[in-house]
């Protein structure tokens, strides 16, 4: 779907429809578009990142809050798959958003997504570093020892994701097996040798509720918690014009790699809950890590630094695969002239033709950040970041609702036949439910007032730069990329008329090579 009349070459010098399209180059199998999905979504930050917040808010019975949200963001992935089988281009939700509905659309797709998988990176940069000065030994780490190993993991990370899908690919792999063998294993163990509690604490809010309703309030707040540990999986969506036969590898990675970590996660939380020790003081004191306290009571010191090691190789593989996803974004935009520097963003370069000056870029603005971390500012952004994923999965979604309801739906090579429609509501309302809930400003975020109303600001904020942002390249956006590929096979139809996607992928601003 267009709002504009076909596009022809813009004042940059980049390329009309039918005048060479550039194309990232296969590298990726099934196999590799699940583990970066997974290693995306991580099961050691998934669950790490809220298990002490959902505890201390709601009780054991937190517990409850992943298959509530499990159940929700399938039906988003449901939907993401028949979208990723339908466009399999760079750029997952941007890409779905922009095709379903419109320029706007996909931009603002985009703007939510690029906005928050950044701050993530700087995060789970900043997050890796203090657990790997924890394991080194280094005690009471300064801000500026923490903020520097940061740095250095950004750039090392940022390194591998430019050198090519190779060394990616190996580190996402092999992350993903410690992940698994530590979670799974430490799970496993801990229920079978050190499980101190009944099953009948999973049901137990232990007085949270307060004087209010335990439904109404603490579980809505863990809902809200957890809501960070199911997103990541549409990452899959964002390599698909890298992945191999993308039209039914990409839908079942999504899907697969939301199944998969959400097991793992449900798996995990429920040894940890059975096996804290002295549950009732803990939830009396709410101070510490419950997760630590657990291990190291049941295992001894001796496990703390393996642990530490696991976390940053949990947060590592996780930053790896976030940047991929959001570098491929941000290129698959830039391809449509979208973004101010587009011309530069859309180079490729390197014998794997790999976006690097858009990885670049994602490392430069997840720096300047954790050069800010600990700040109060830096709070309030963090804030933003499930919200960016909430926002960017609601606006492809409804897209997709009202396209169903108005009959211009055409289904790909997954779809979900009959129960298209109704899949695709439910996810809607959903989306559109957990973004209410996440937004929605409470105590438990903070006295100051402006971490309450962190999510508000910073979309308030970010939609208003955004808004000049898109005015202002709106007059330059190409045809979606569909469109421009269904023009370039009419013209490779017409006899004598060589097929410009034949000739090659091209940089943008650059003719395609014979």
């Amino acid at each position: 779907m267009s709002n504009r009349p076909p596009a022809v070459a813009g004042a940059d010098g980049a390329p009309a429809p039918g005048a060479g399209e550039q194309r990232l180059n296969r590298g990726f199998s099934f196999r590799s578009a699940f583990s970066l999905a997974f290693a995306d979504v991580s099961p050691i930050v998934a669950l790490y990142a809220i298990f002490t917040l959902g505890l201390f808010t709601a009780g054991p019975a937190f517990f409850w809050a992943f298959p509530i949200v499990l159940a929700g963001q399938l039906l988003i992935a449901l939907v993401f798959g028949e979208m990723a089988s339908r466009w399999p281009f760079a750029g997952s939700v941007y890409q779905w958003a922009r095709h379903v509905r419109g320029a706007s659309w996909g931009w603002a797709a985009a703007w939510a997504y690029a906005w928050g998988l950044t701050i993530a990176l700087s995060t789970l940069a900043y997050g890796a570093s203090g657990f790997l000065l924890e394991a080194l030994g280094v005690e009471a780490p300064s801000r500026t020892q923490t903020a520097g190993t940061a740095l250095a993991i950004l750039a090392i990370g940022s390194l591998a994701n430019m050198i090519g899908r190779k060394v990616l690919k190996v580190m996402v792999i092999a992350s993903i097996l410690c992940e698994i063998a530590g979670s799974l294993g430490l799970s496993a163990y801990l229920l079978l040798f050190h499980r101190v509690n009944p099953v009948s604490v999973l049901f137990d809010g232990f007085g949270t509720q307060g004087a209010g309703s335990w439904l109404g309030g603490p579980m809505l707040i863990a809902i809200a918690f957890v809501g960070w540990s199911f997103v990541g999986f549409e990452s899959a969506g964002s390599i698909a014009e890298e992945v191999e036969n993308p039209e039914r590898n990409v839908p079942k990675a999504i899907i697969l790699a939301l199944l998969a970590v959400a097991a793992l996660v449900m798996f995990s939380s429920v040894a940890i809950i059975l096996s804290i020790p002295d549950l009732g003081r803990v939830m009396a004191e709410q101070t510490g890590d419950p997760v630590t306290y657990t291990l190291t009571s049941h295992l001894g010191e001796a496990v703390g630094r393996p642990l530490l090691l696991m976390f940053v190789i949990g947060f590592v593989s996780s930053f790896l695969a976030v940047q991929a996803a959001v570098s491929r974004c941000l290129w698959g935009s830039a391809r449509d002239h979208a973004l101010p520097g587009s011309r530069r963003l859309a180079r490729l370069a390197g014998p794997e033709r790999l976006p690097v000056n858009a990885i670049a870029l994602t490392a430069l603005v997840a720096g300047v950040l954790i050069l800010v971390a600990g700040s109060e500012l830096y709070g309030v952004l963090v804030n933003f970041t499930t919200m960016g994923f909430q926002i960017s999965f609601a606006i492809p979604v409804v897209g997709a609702l009202i396209a169903r309801l108005r009959g211009t739906w055409r289904p790909g090579a997954f779809s979900l036949g009959r129960w298209g429609t109704p899949v695709t509501l439910l996810a809607a309302l959903w989306a559109i439910a957990q973004t209410v809930n996440i937004a929605w400003p409470r105590a438990s975020m903070g006295q100051e007032w402006y971490l309450r109303w962190s999510m508000v600001l910073t979309t308030g904020v970010l939609t208003a730069v955004g808004a000049v942002v898109f005015l202002a390249v709106r007059s330059r956006m190409r045809e979606p990329l569909a469109e421009r590929l269904a023009a370039a096979s009419d013209i490779a139809a017409v006899p004598g008329q060589a097929s410009p996607v034949a000739a090659g992928p091209s940089v943008a601003g650059e003719p395609a090579q014979p």
